[in-house]
């Protein structure tokens, strides 16, 4: 009904009675207008609109009510009714408008260009991001990102760069540790222009997959490649997986033998723990990555063309950075160099098999081996790391050499000869064993598979040799077998004496359980200064040259030497490994210190207790790490022949070896697994036709 109308019929009135419904219209108004301004400007206009309309209606019907007192009841709860639908409509419209606030919020928030969005890389999203946040915080601990846009997005945009880099340090990082400087990382890699060009064809959840499975890859490449940095380092050759995994339990023990168990369970816990933030953090990048290529697919795919074309044309004009290609497939060629090096592995067993069934001497009888030797106590000593390197560096080489040439006079004036040359070891700073079995066996043993296979044959080793005479008895003194060990067995050792039988009671100097002077003190107590029935062939290991050449010992009168214990002085007061280990140049001159202790230990006691049937064979088993040797250094080792009896050296003067204990620079350089042999054929035994 008109407003026209109902003044047309309305009966008269008392005027009093008139102005309580006016003021009530009027209030009702108000209420109106207020819940009209209190909603956000961004409210829908025709919603906005209404609520004006409503409001005017209501403050026109207040005037007509007032100026016509004649009313009825009626037509005042009629227009009551029609203010309260308003007021509900401008109610609805106002919540409304908050709801799209808050919604919009999150979006500014987590935009399309966010690197830290999480609408799951759907690509639906197209508003840019804004600064300023409409409406109340959202709740939880995510709410921040609303609270505070900037700092948001400055910590989405930081992840991602950093997120970037590290997949990118994944895929470039060498396997040389001489090779790790910047320039490493100044590369386009293939691989990553393929996988982002594979990752934008894909839907979301097979995205999400060949990314997280790309992560890990990616990661354990890297790891990998790290580990190929610490073998070179240490053993100068890569890290083989199938292999080199029991060589983690000789690194521990080693570690407890250094550093202590508490130190070596740290270490082991930390190695543990960063194997498995790579694997995690590379996964969690190449995701990030992936939903950013997927929000912004245009210039994912931009960027991506861009890119490869870089690539291509890289390749093309074989544009350099310091001497490296700036186009890289590094992950692809180590993927693939690992791939033929398990083939190679898995086949060489099978090929070394066959070799250890090969010897020319085997089925010689016993009484036509080593004729040229009847009568001789043979010593063969190892001495630990001794390689080239501290023969011929300049920073060790001065005391070595010195060392070497005043042990050849001594030796010279006490009616003593020597010869000395050069074999070119299988192993590399580390993994003597394998030295050792090479330079008995003959064969080269250059992994733990072929020892292995070689430790279980019936090859016969150098030792065993003179064992299947009859003529010798055969002792091994092995100071560094913690364990058991049932190598002896294939030596064919008598009597081995481990770490356990010397009757040592003093303290370790490091990983070695014993001074050498010690050792050899206690194998003339044992055996050497016993008599026997045949003479001694006797297989020694000197362990004071062991990494990591800090403490060492101190040589003191045999007289003093007793059961070891007064050797607690003398190891608390040498240095200690975290000392030395400070500068490389420290390292390399403790290291030259323990070449010339063990030396000058084994030297002494030939002079005083060897007589003129004593012969000495003894050589490095390899060279040291290369943090002392250098990383290109040979993996010669020295080796030298003493004799009282000059006809011994005259059956090897076909060798041209050097007058003395140090071997010339040019003198003849042998394979290791050769020596065997020679040794064989110089004194009496003749090979069969193979």
């Amino acid at each position: 009904m008109s407003f026209s109308t109902r003044s047309e019929h309305q009966p008269d009135t008392d005027p009093a009675t008139s102005e309580a419904p006016a003021a009530d219209t009027t209030a009702e108004g108000e209420k109106t207008a207020a819940i009209s301004t209190d909603t956000d400007p961004n409210t829908d206009s025709d919603t906005t609109d209404a609520v004006g309309t409503a409001t005017a209606a209501d403050t026109d019907k207040a005037e007509a009510t007032t100026e016509a007192p004649t009313e009825t009841a009626a037509d005042t709860d009629t227009a009551t009714a029609t203010e309260t639908a308003d007021e509900e409509d401008a109610e609805k419209a106002a919540e409304e408008s908050v709801a799209a606030d808050k919604a919009d919020a999150e979006e500014a928030t987590a935009g399309p260009g966010d690197p830290g969005g999480d609408d799951g890389g759907d690509g639906t999203a197209d508003k840019p991001p804004t600064d300023e946040v409409p409406g109340p915080s959202r709740p939880g601990w995510r709410g921040w990102r609303i609270r505070y846009p900037l700092a948001a997005r400055i910590v989405a945009w930081t992840t991602t760069v950093l997120a970037a880099a590290f997949v990118l340090a994944g895929l470039l990082v060498p396997t040389n540790l001489d090779l790790l400087t910047p320039r490493a990382f100044a590369h386009i890699p293939l691989e990553a222009v393929l996988g982002a060009a594979v990752l934008l064809v894909l839907p979301k959840w097979p995205r999400l997959v060949a990314a997280a499975l790309g992560g890990l890859t990616i990661g354990a490449l890297a790891i990998l490649n790290m580990l190929d940095m610490g073998f070179k380092q240490y053993l100068g050759r890569g890290f083989n997986i199938v292999l080199d995994w029991p060589l983690f339990a000789d690194a521990e023990s080693f570690l407890q033998d250094s550093v202590g168990r508490t130190g070596a369970i740290l270490t082991a816990i930390a190695a543990v723990v960063a194997v498995v933030l790579v694997l995690v953090l590379m996964t969690l990048a190449v995701i990030r990555l992936s939903n950013l290529m997927a929000r912004n697919t245009a210039v994912s795919t931009r960027t991506t063309l861009v890119l490869g074309t870089a690539w291509i044309t890289c390749t093309a004009l074989g544009l350099q950075v310091a001497g490296e290609p700036v186009a890289s497939k590094s992950t692809v060629s180590e993927a693939k160099d690992r791939v033929e090096r398990v083939d190679q592995t898995l086949k060489d067993e099978a090929v070394f098999a066959k070799e250890t069934k090969k010897d020319n001497f085997a089925a010689l009888p016993g009484d036509q081996l080593l004729t040229g030797l009847r009568g001789k106590d043979m010593m063969f000593t190892f001495i630990e790391s001794y390689g080239r390197s501290a023969i011929e560096d300049p920073i060790m080489a001065p005391g070595v050499d010195a060392t070497l040439t005043s042990a050849t006079a001594k030796l010279k004036k006490a009616g003593w000869g020597s010869e000395s040359g050069w074999l070119t070891s299988a192993t590399y700073g580390a993994g003597s064993w394998l030295g050792h079995s090479t330079f008995m066996s003959g064969l080269w043993i250059s992994n733990q598979q072929r020892y292995r296979t070689v430790m279980a044959s019936d090859h016969m080793p150098l030792t065993d040799a003179f064992r299947r005479t009859g003529a010798w008895e055969t002792v091994g003194v092995m100071p560094g077998v913690q364990k058991g060990w049932p190598e002896g067995k294939y030596y064919g050792l008598d009597r081995i004496y481990d770490s356990h039988k010397l009757g040592y009671k003093g303290p370790k100097f490091s990983w070695s359980t014993m001074p050498d002077q010690y050792t050899l003190k206690a194998f003339e107590r044992l055996e050497h200064g016993k008599k026997h029935a045949k003479p001694l062939m006797s297989f020694l290991i000197l362990t004071s040259s062991h990494n990591p050449w800090a403490p060492i010992p101190k040589t003191i009168p045999d007289s003093q030497v007793g059961d070891g214990s007064v050797y607690d002085g003398i190891e608390k007061a040498a240095k200690r490994p975290t000392d030395v280990w400070k500068q490389t140049d420290q390292v390399r001159a403790e290291y030259g210190k323990s070449i010339q202790y063990s030396v000058t230990s084994l030297i002494d006691y030939v002079i005083k207790y060897g007589n003129k049937n004593t012969v000495l064979v003894f050589l490095g088993d390899h060279q040291p790490i290369a943090k002392v040797s250098g990383n290109h250094a040979s993996r010669d080792v020295p080796v030298a022949i003493v004799a009282h009896d000059p006809k011994v050296l005259d059956k090897i003067a076909d060798w041209h070896w050097t007058d003395g204990l140090q071997p010339a620079h040019d003198a003849p350089v042998w394979k290791m697994s050769s020596f065997r042999d020679r040794f064989l054929t110089a004194y009496g035994s003749q090979p069969t036709a193979p």
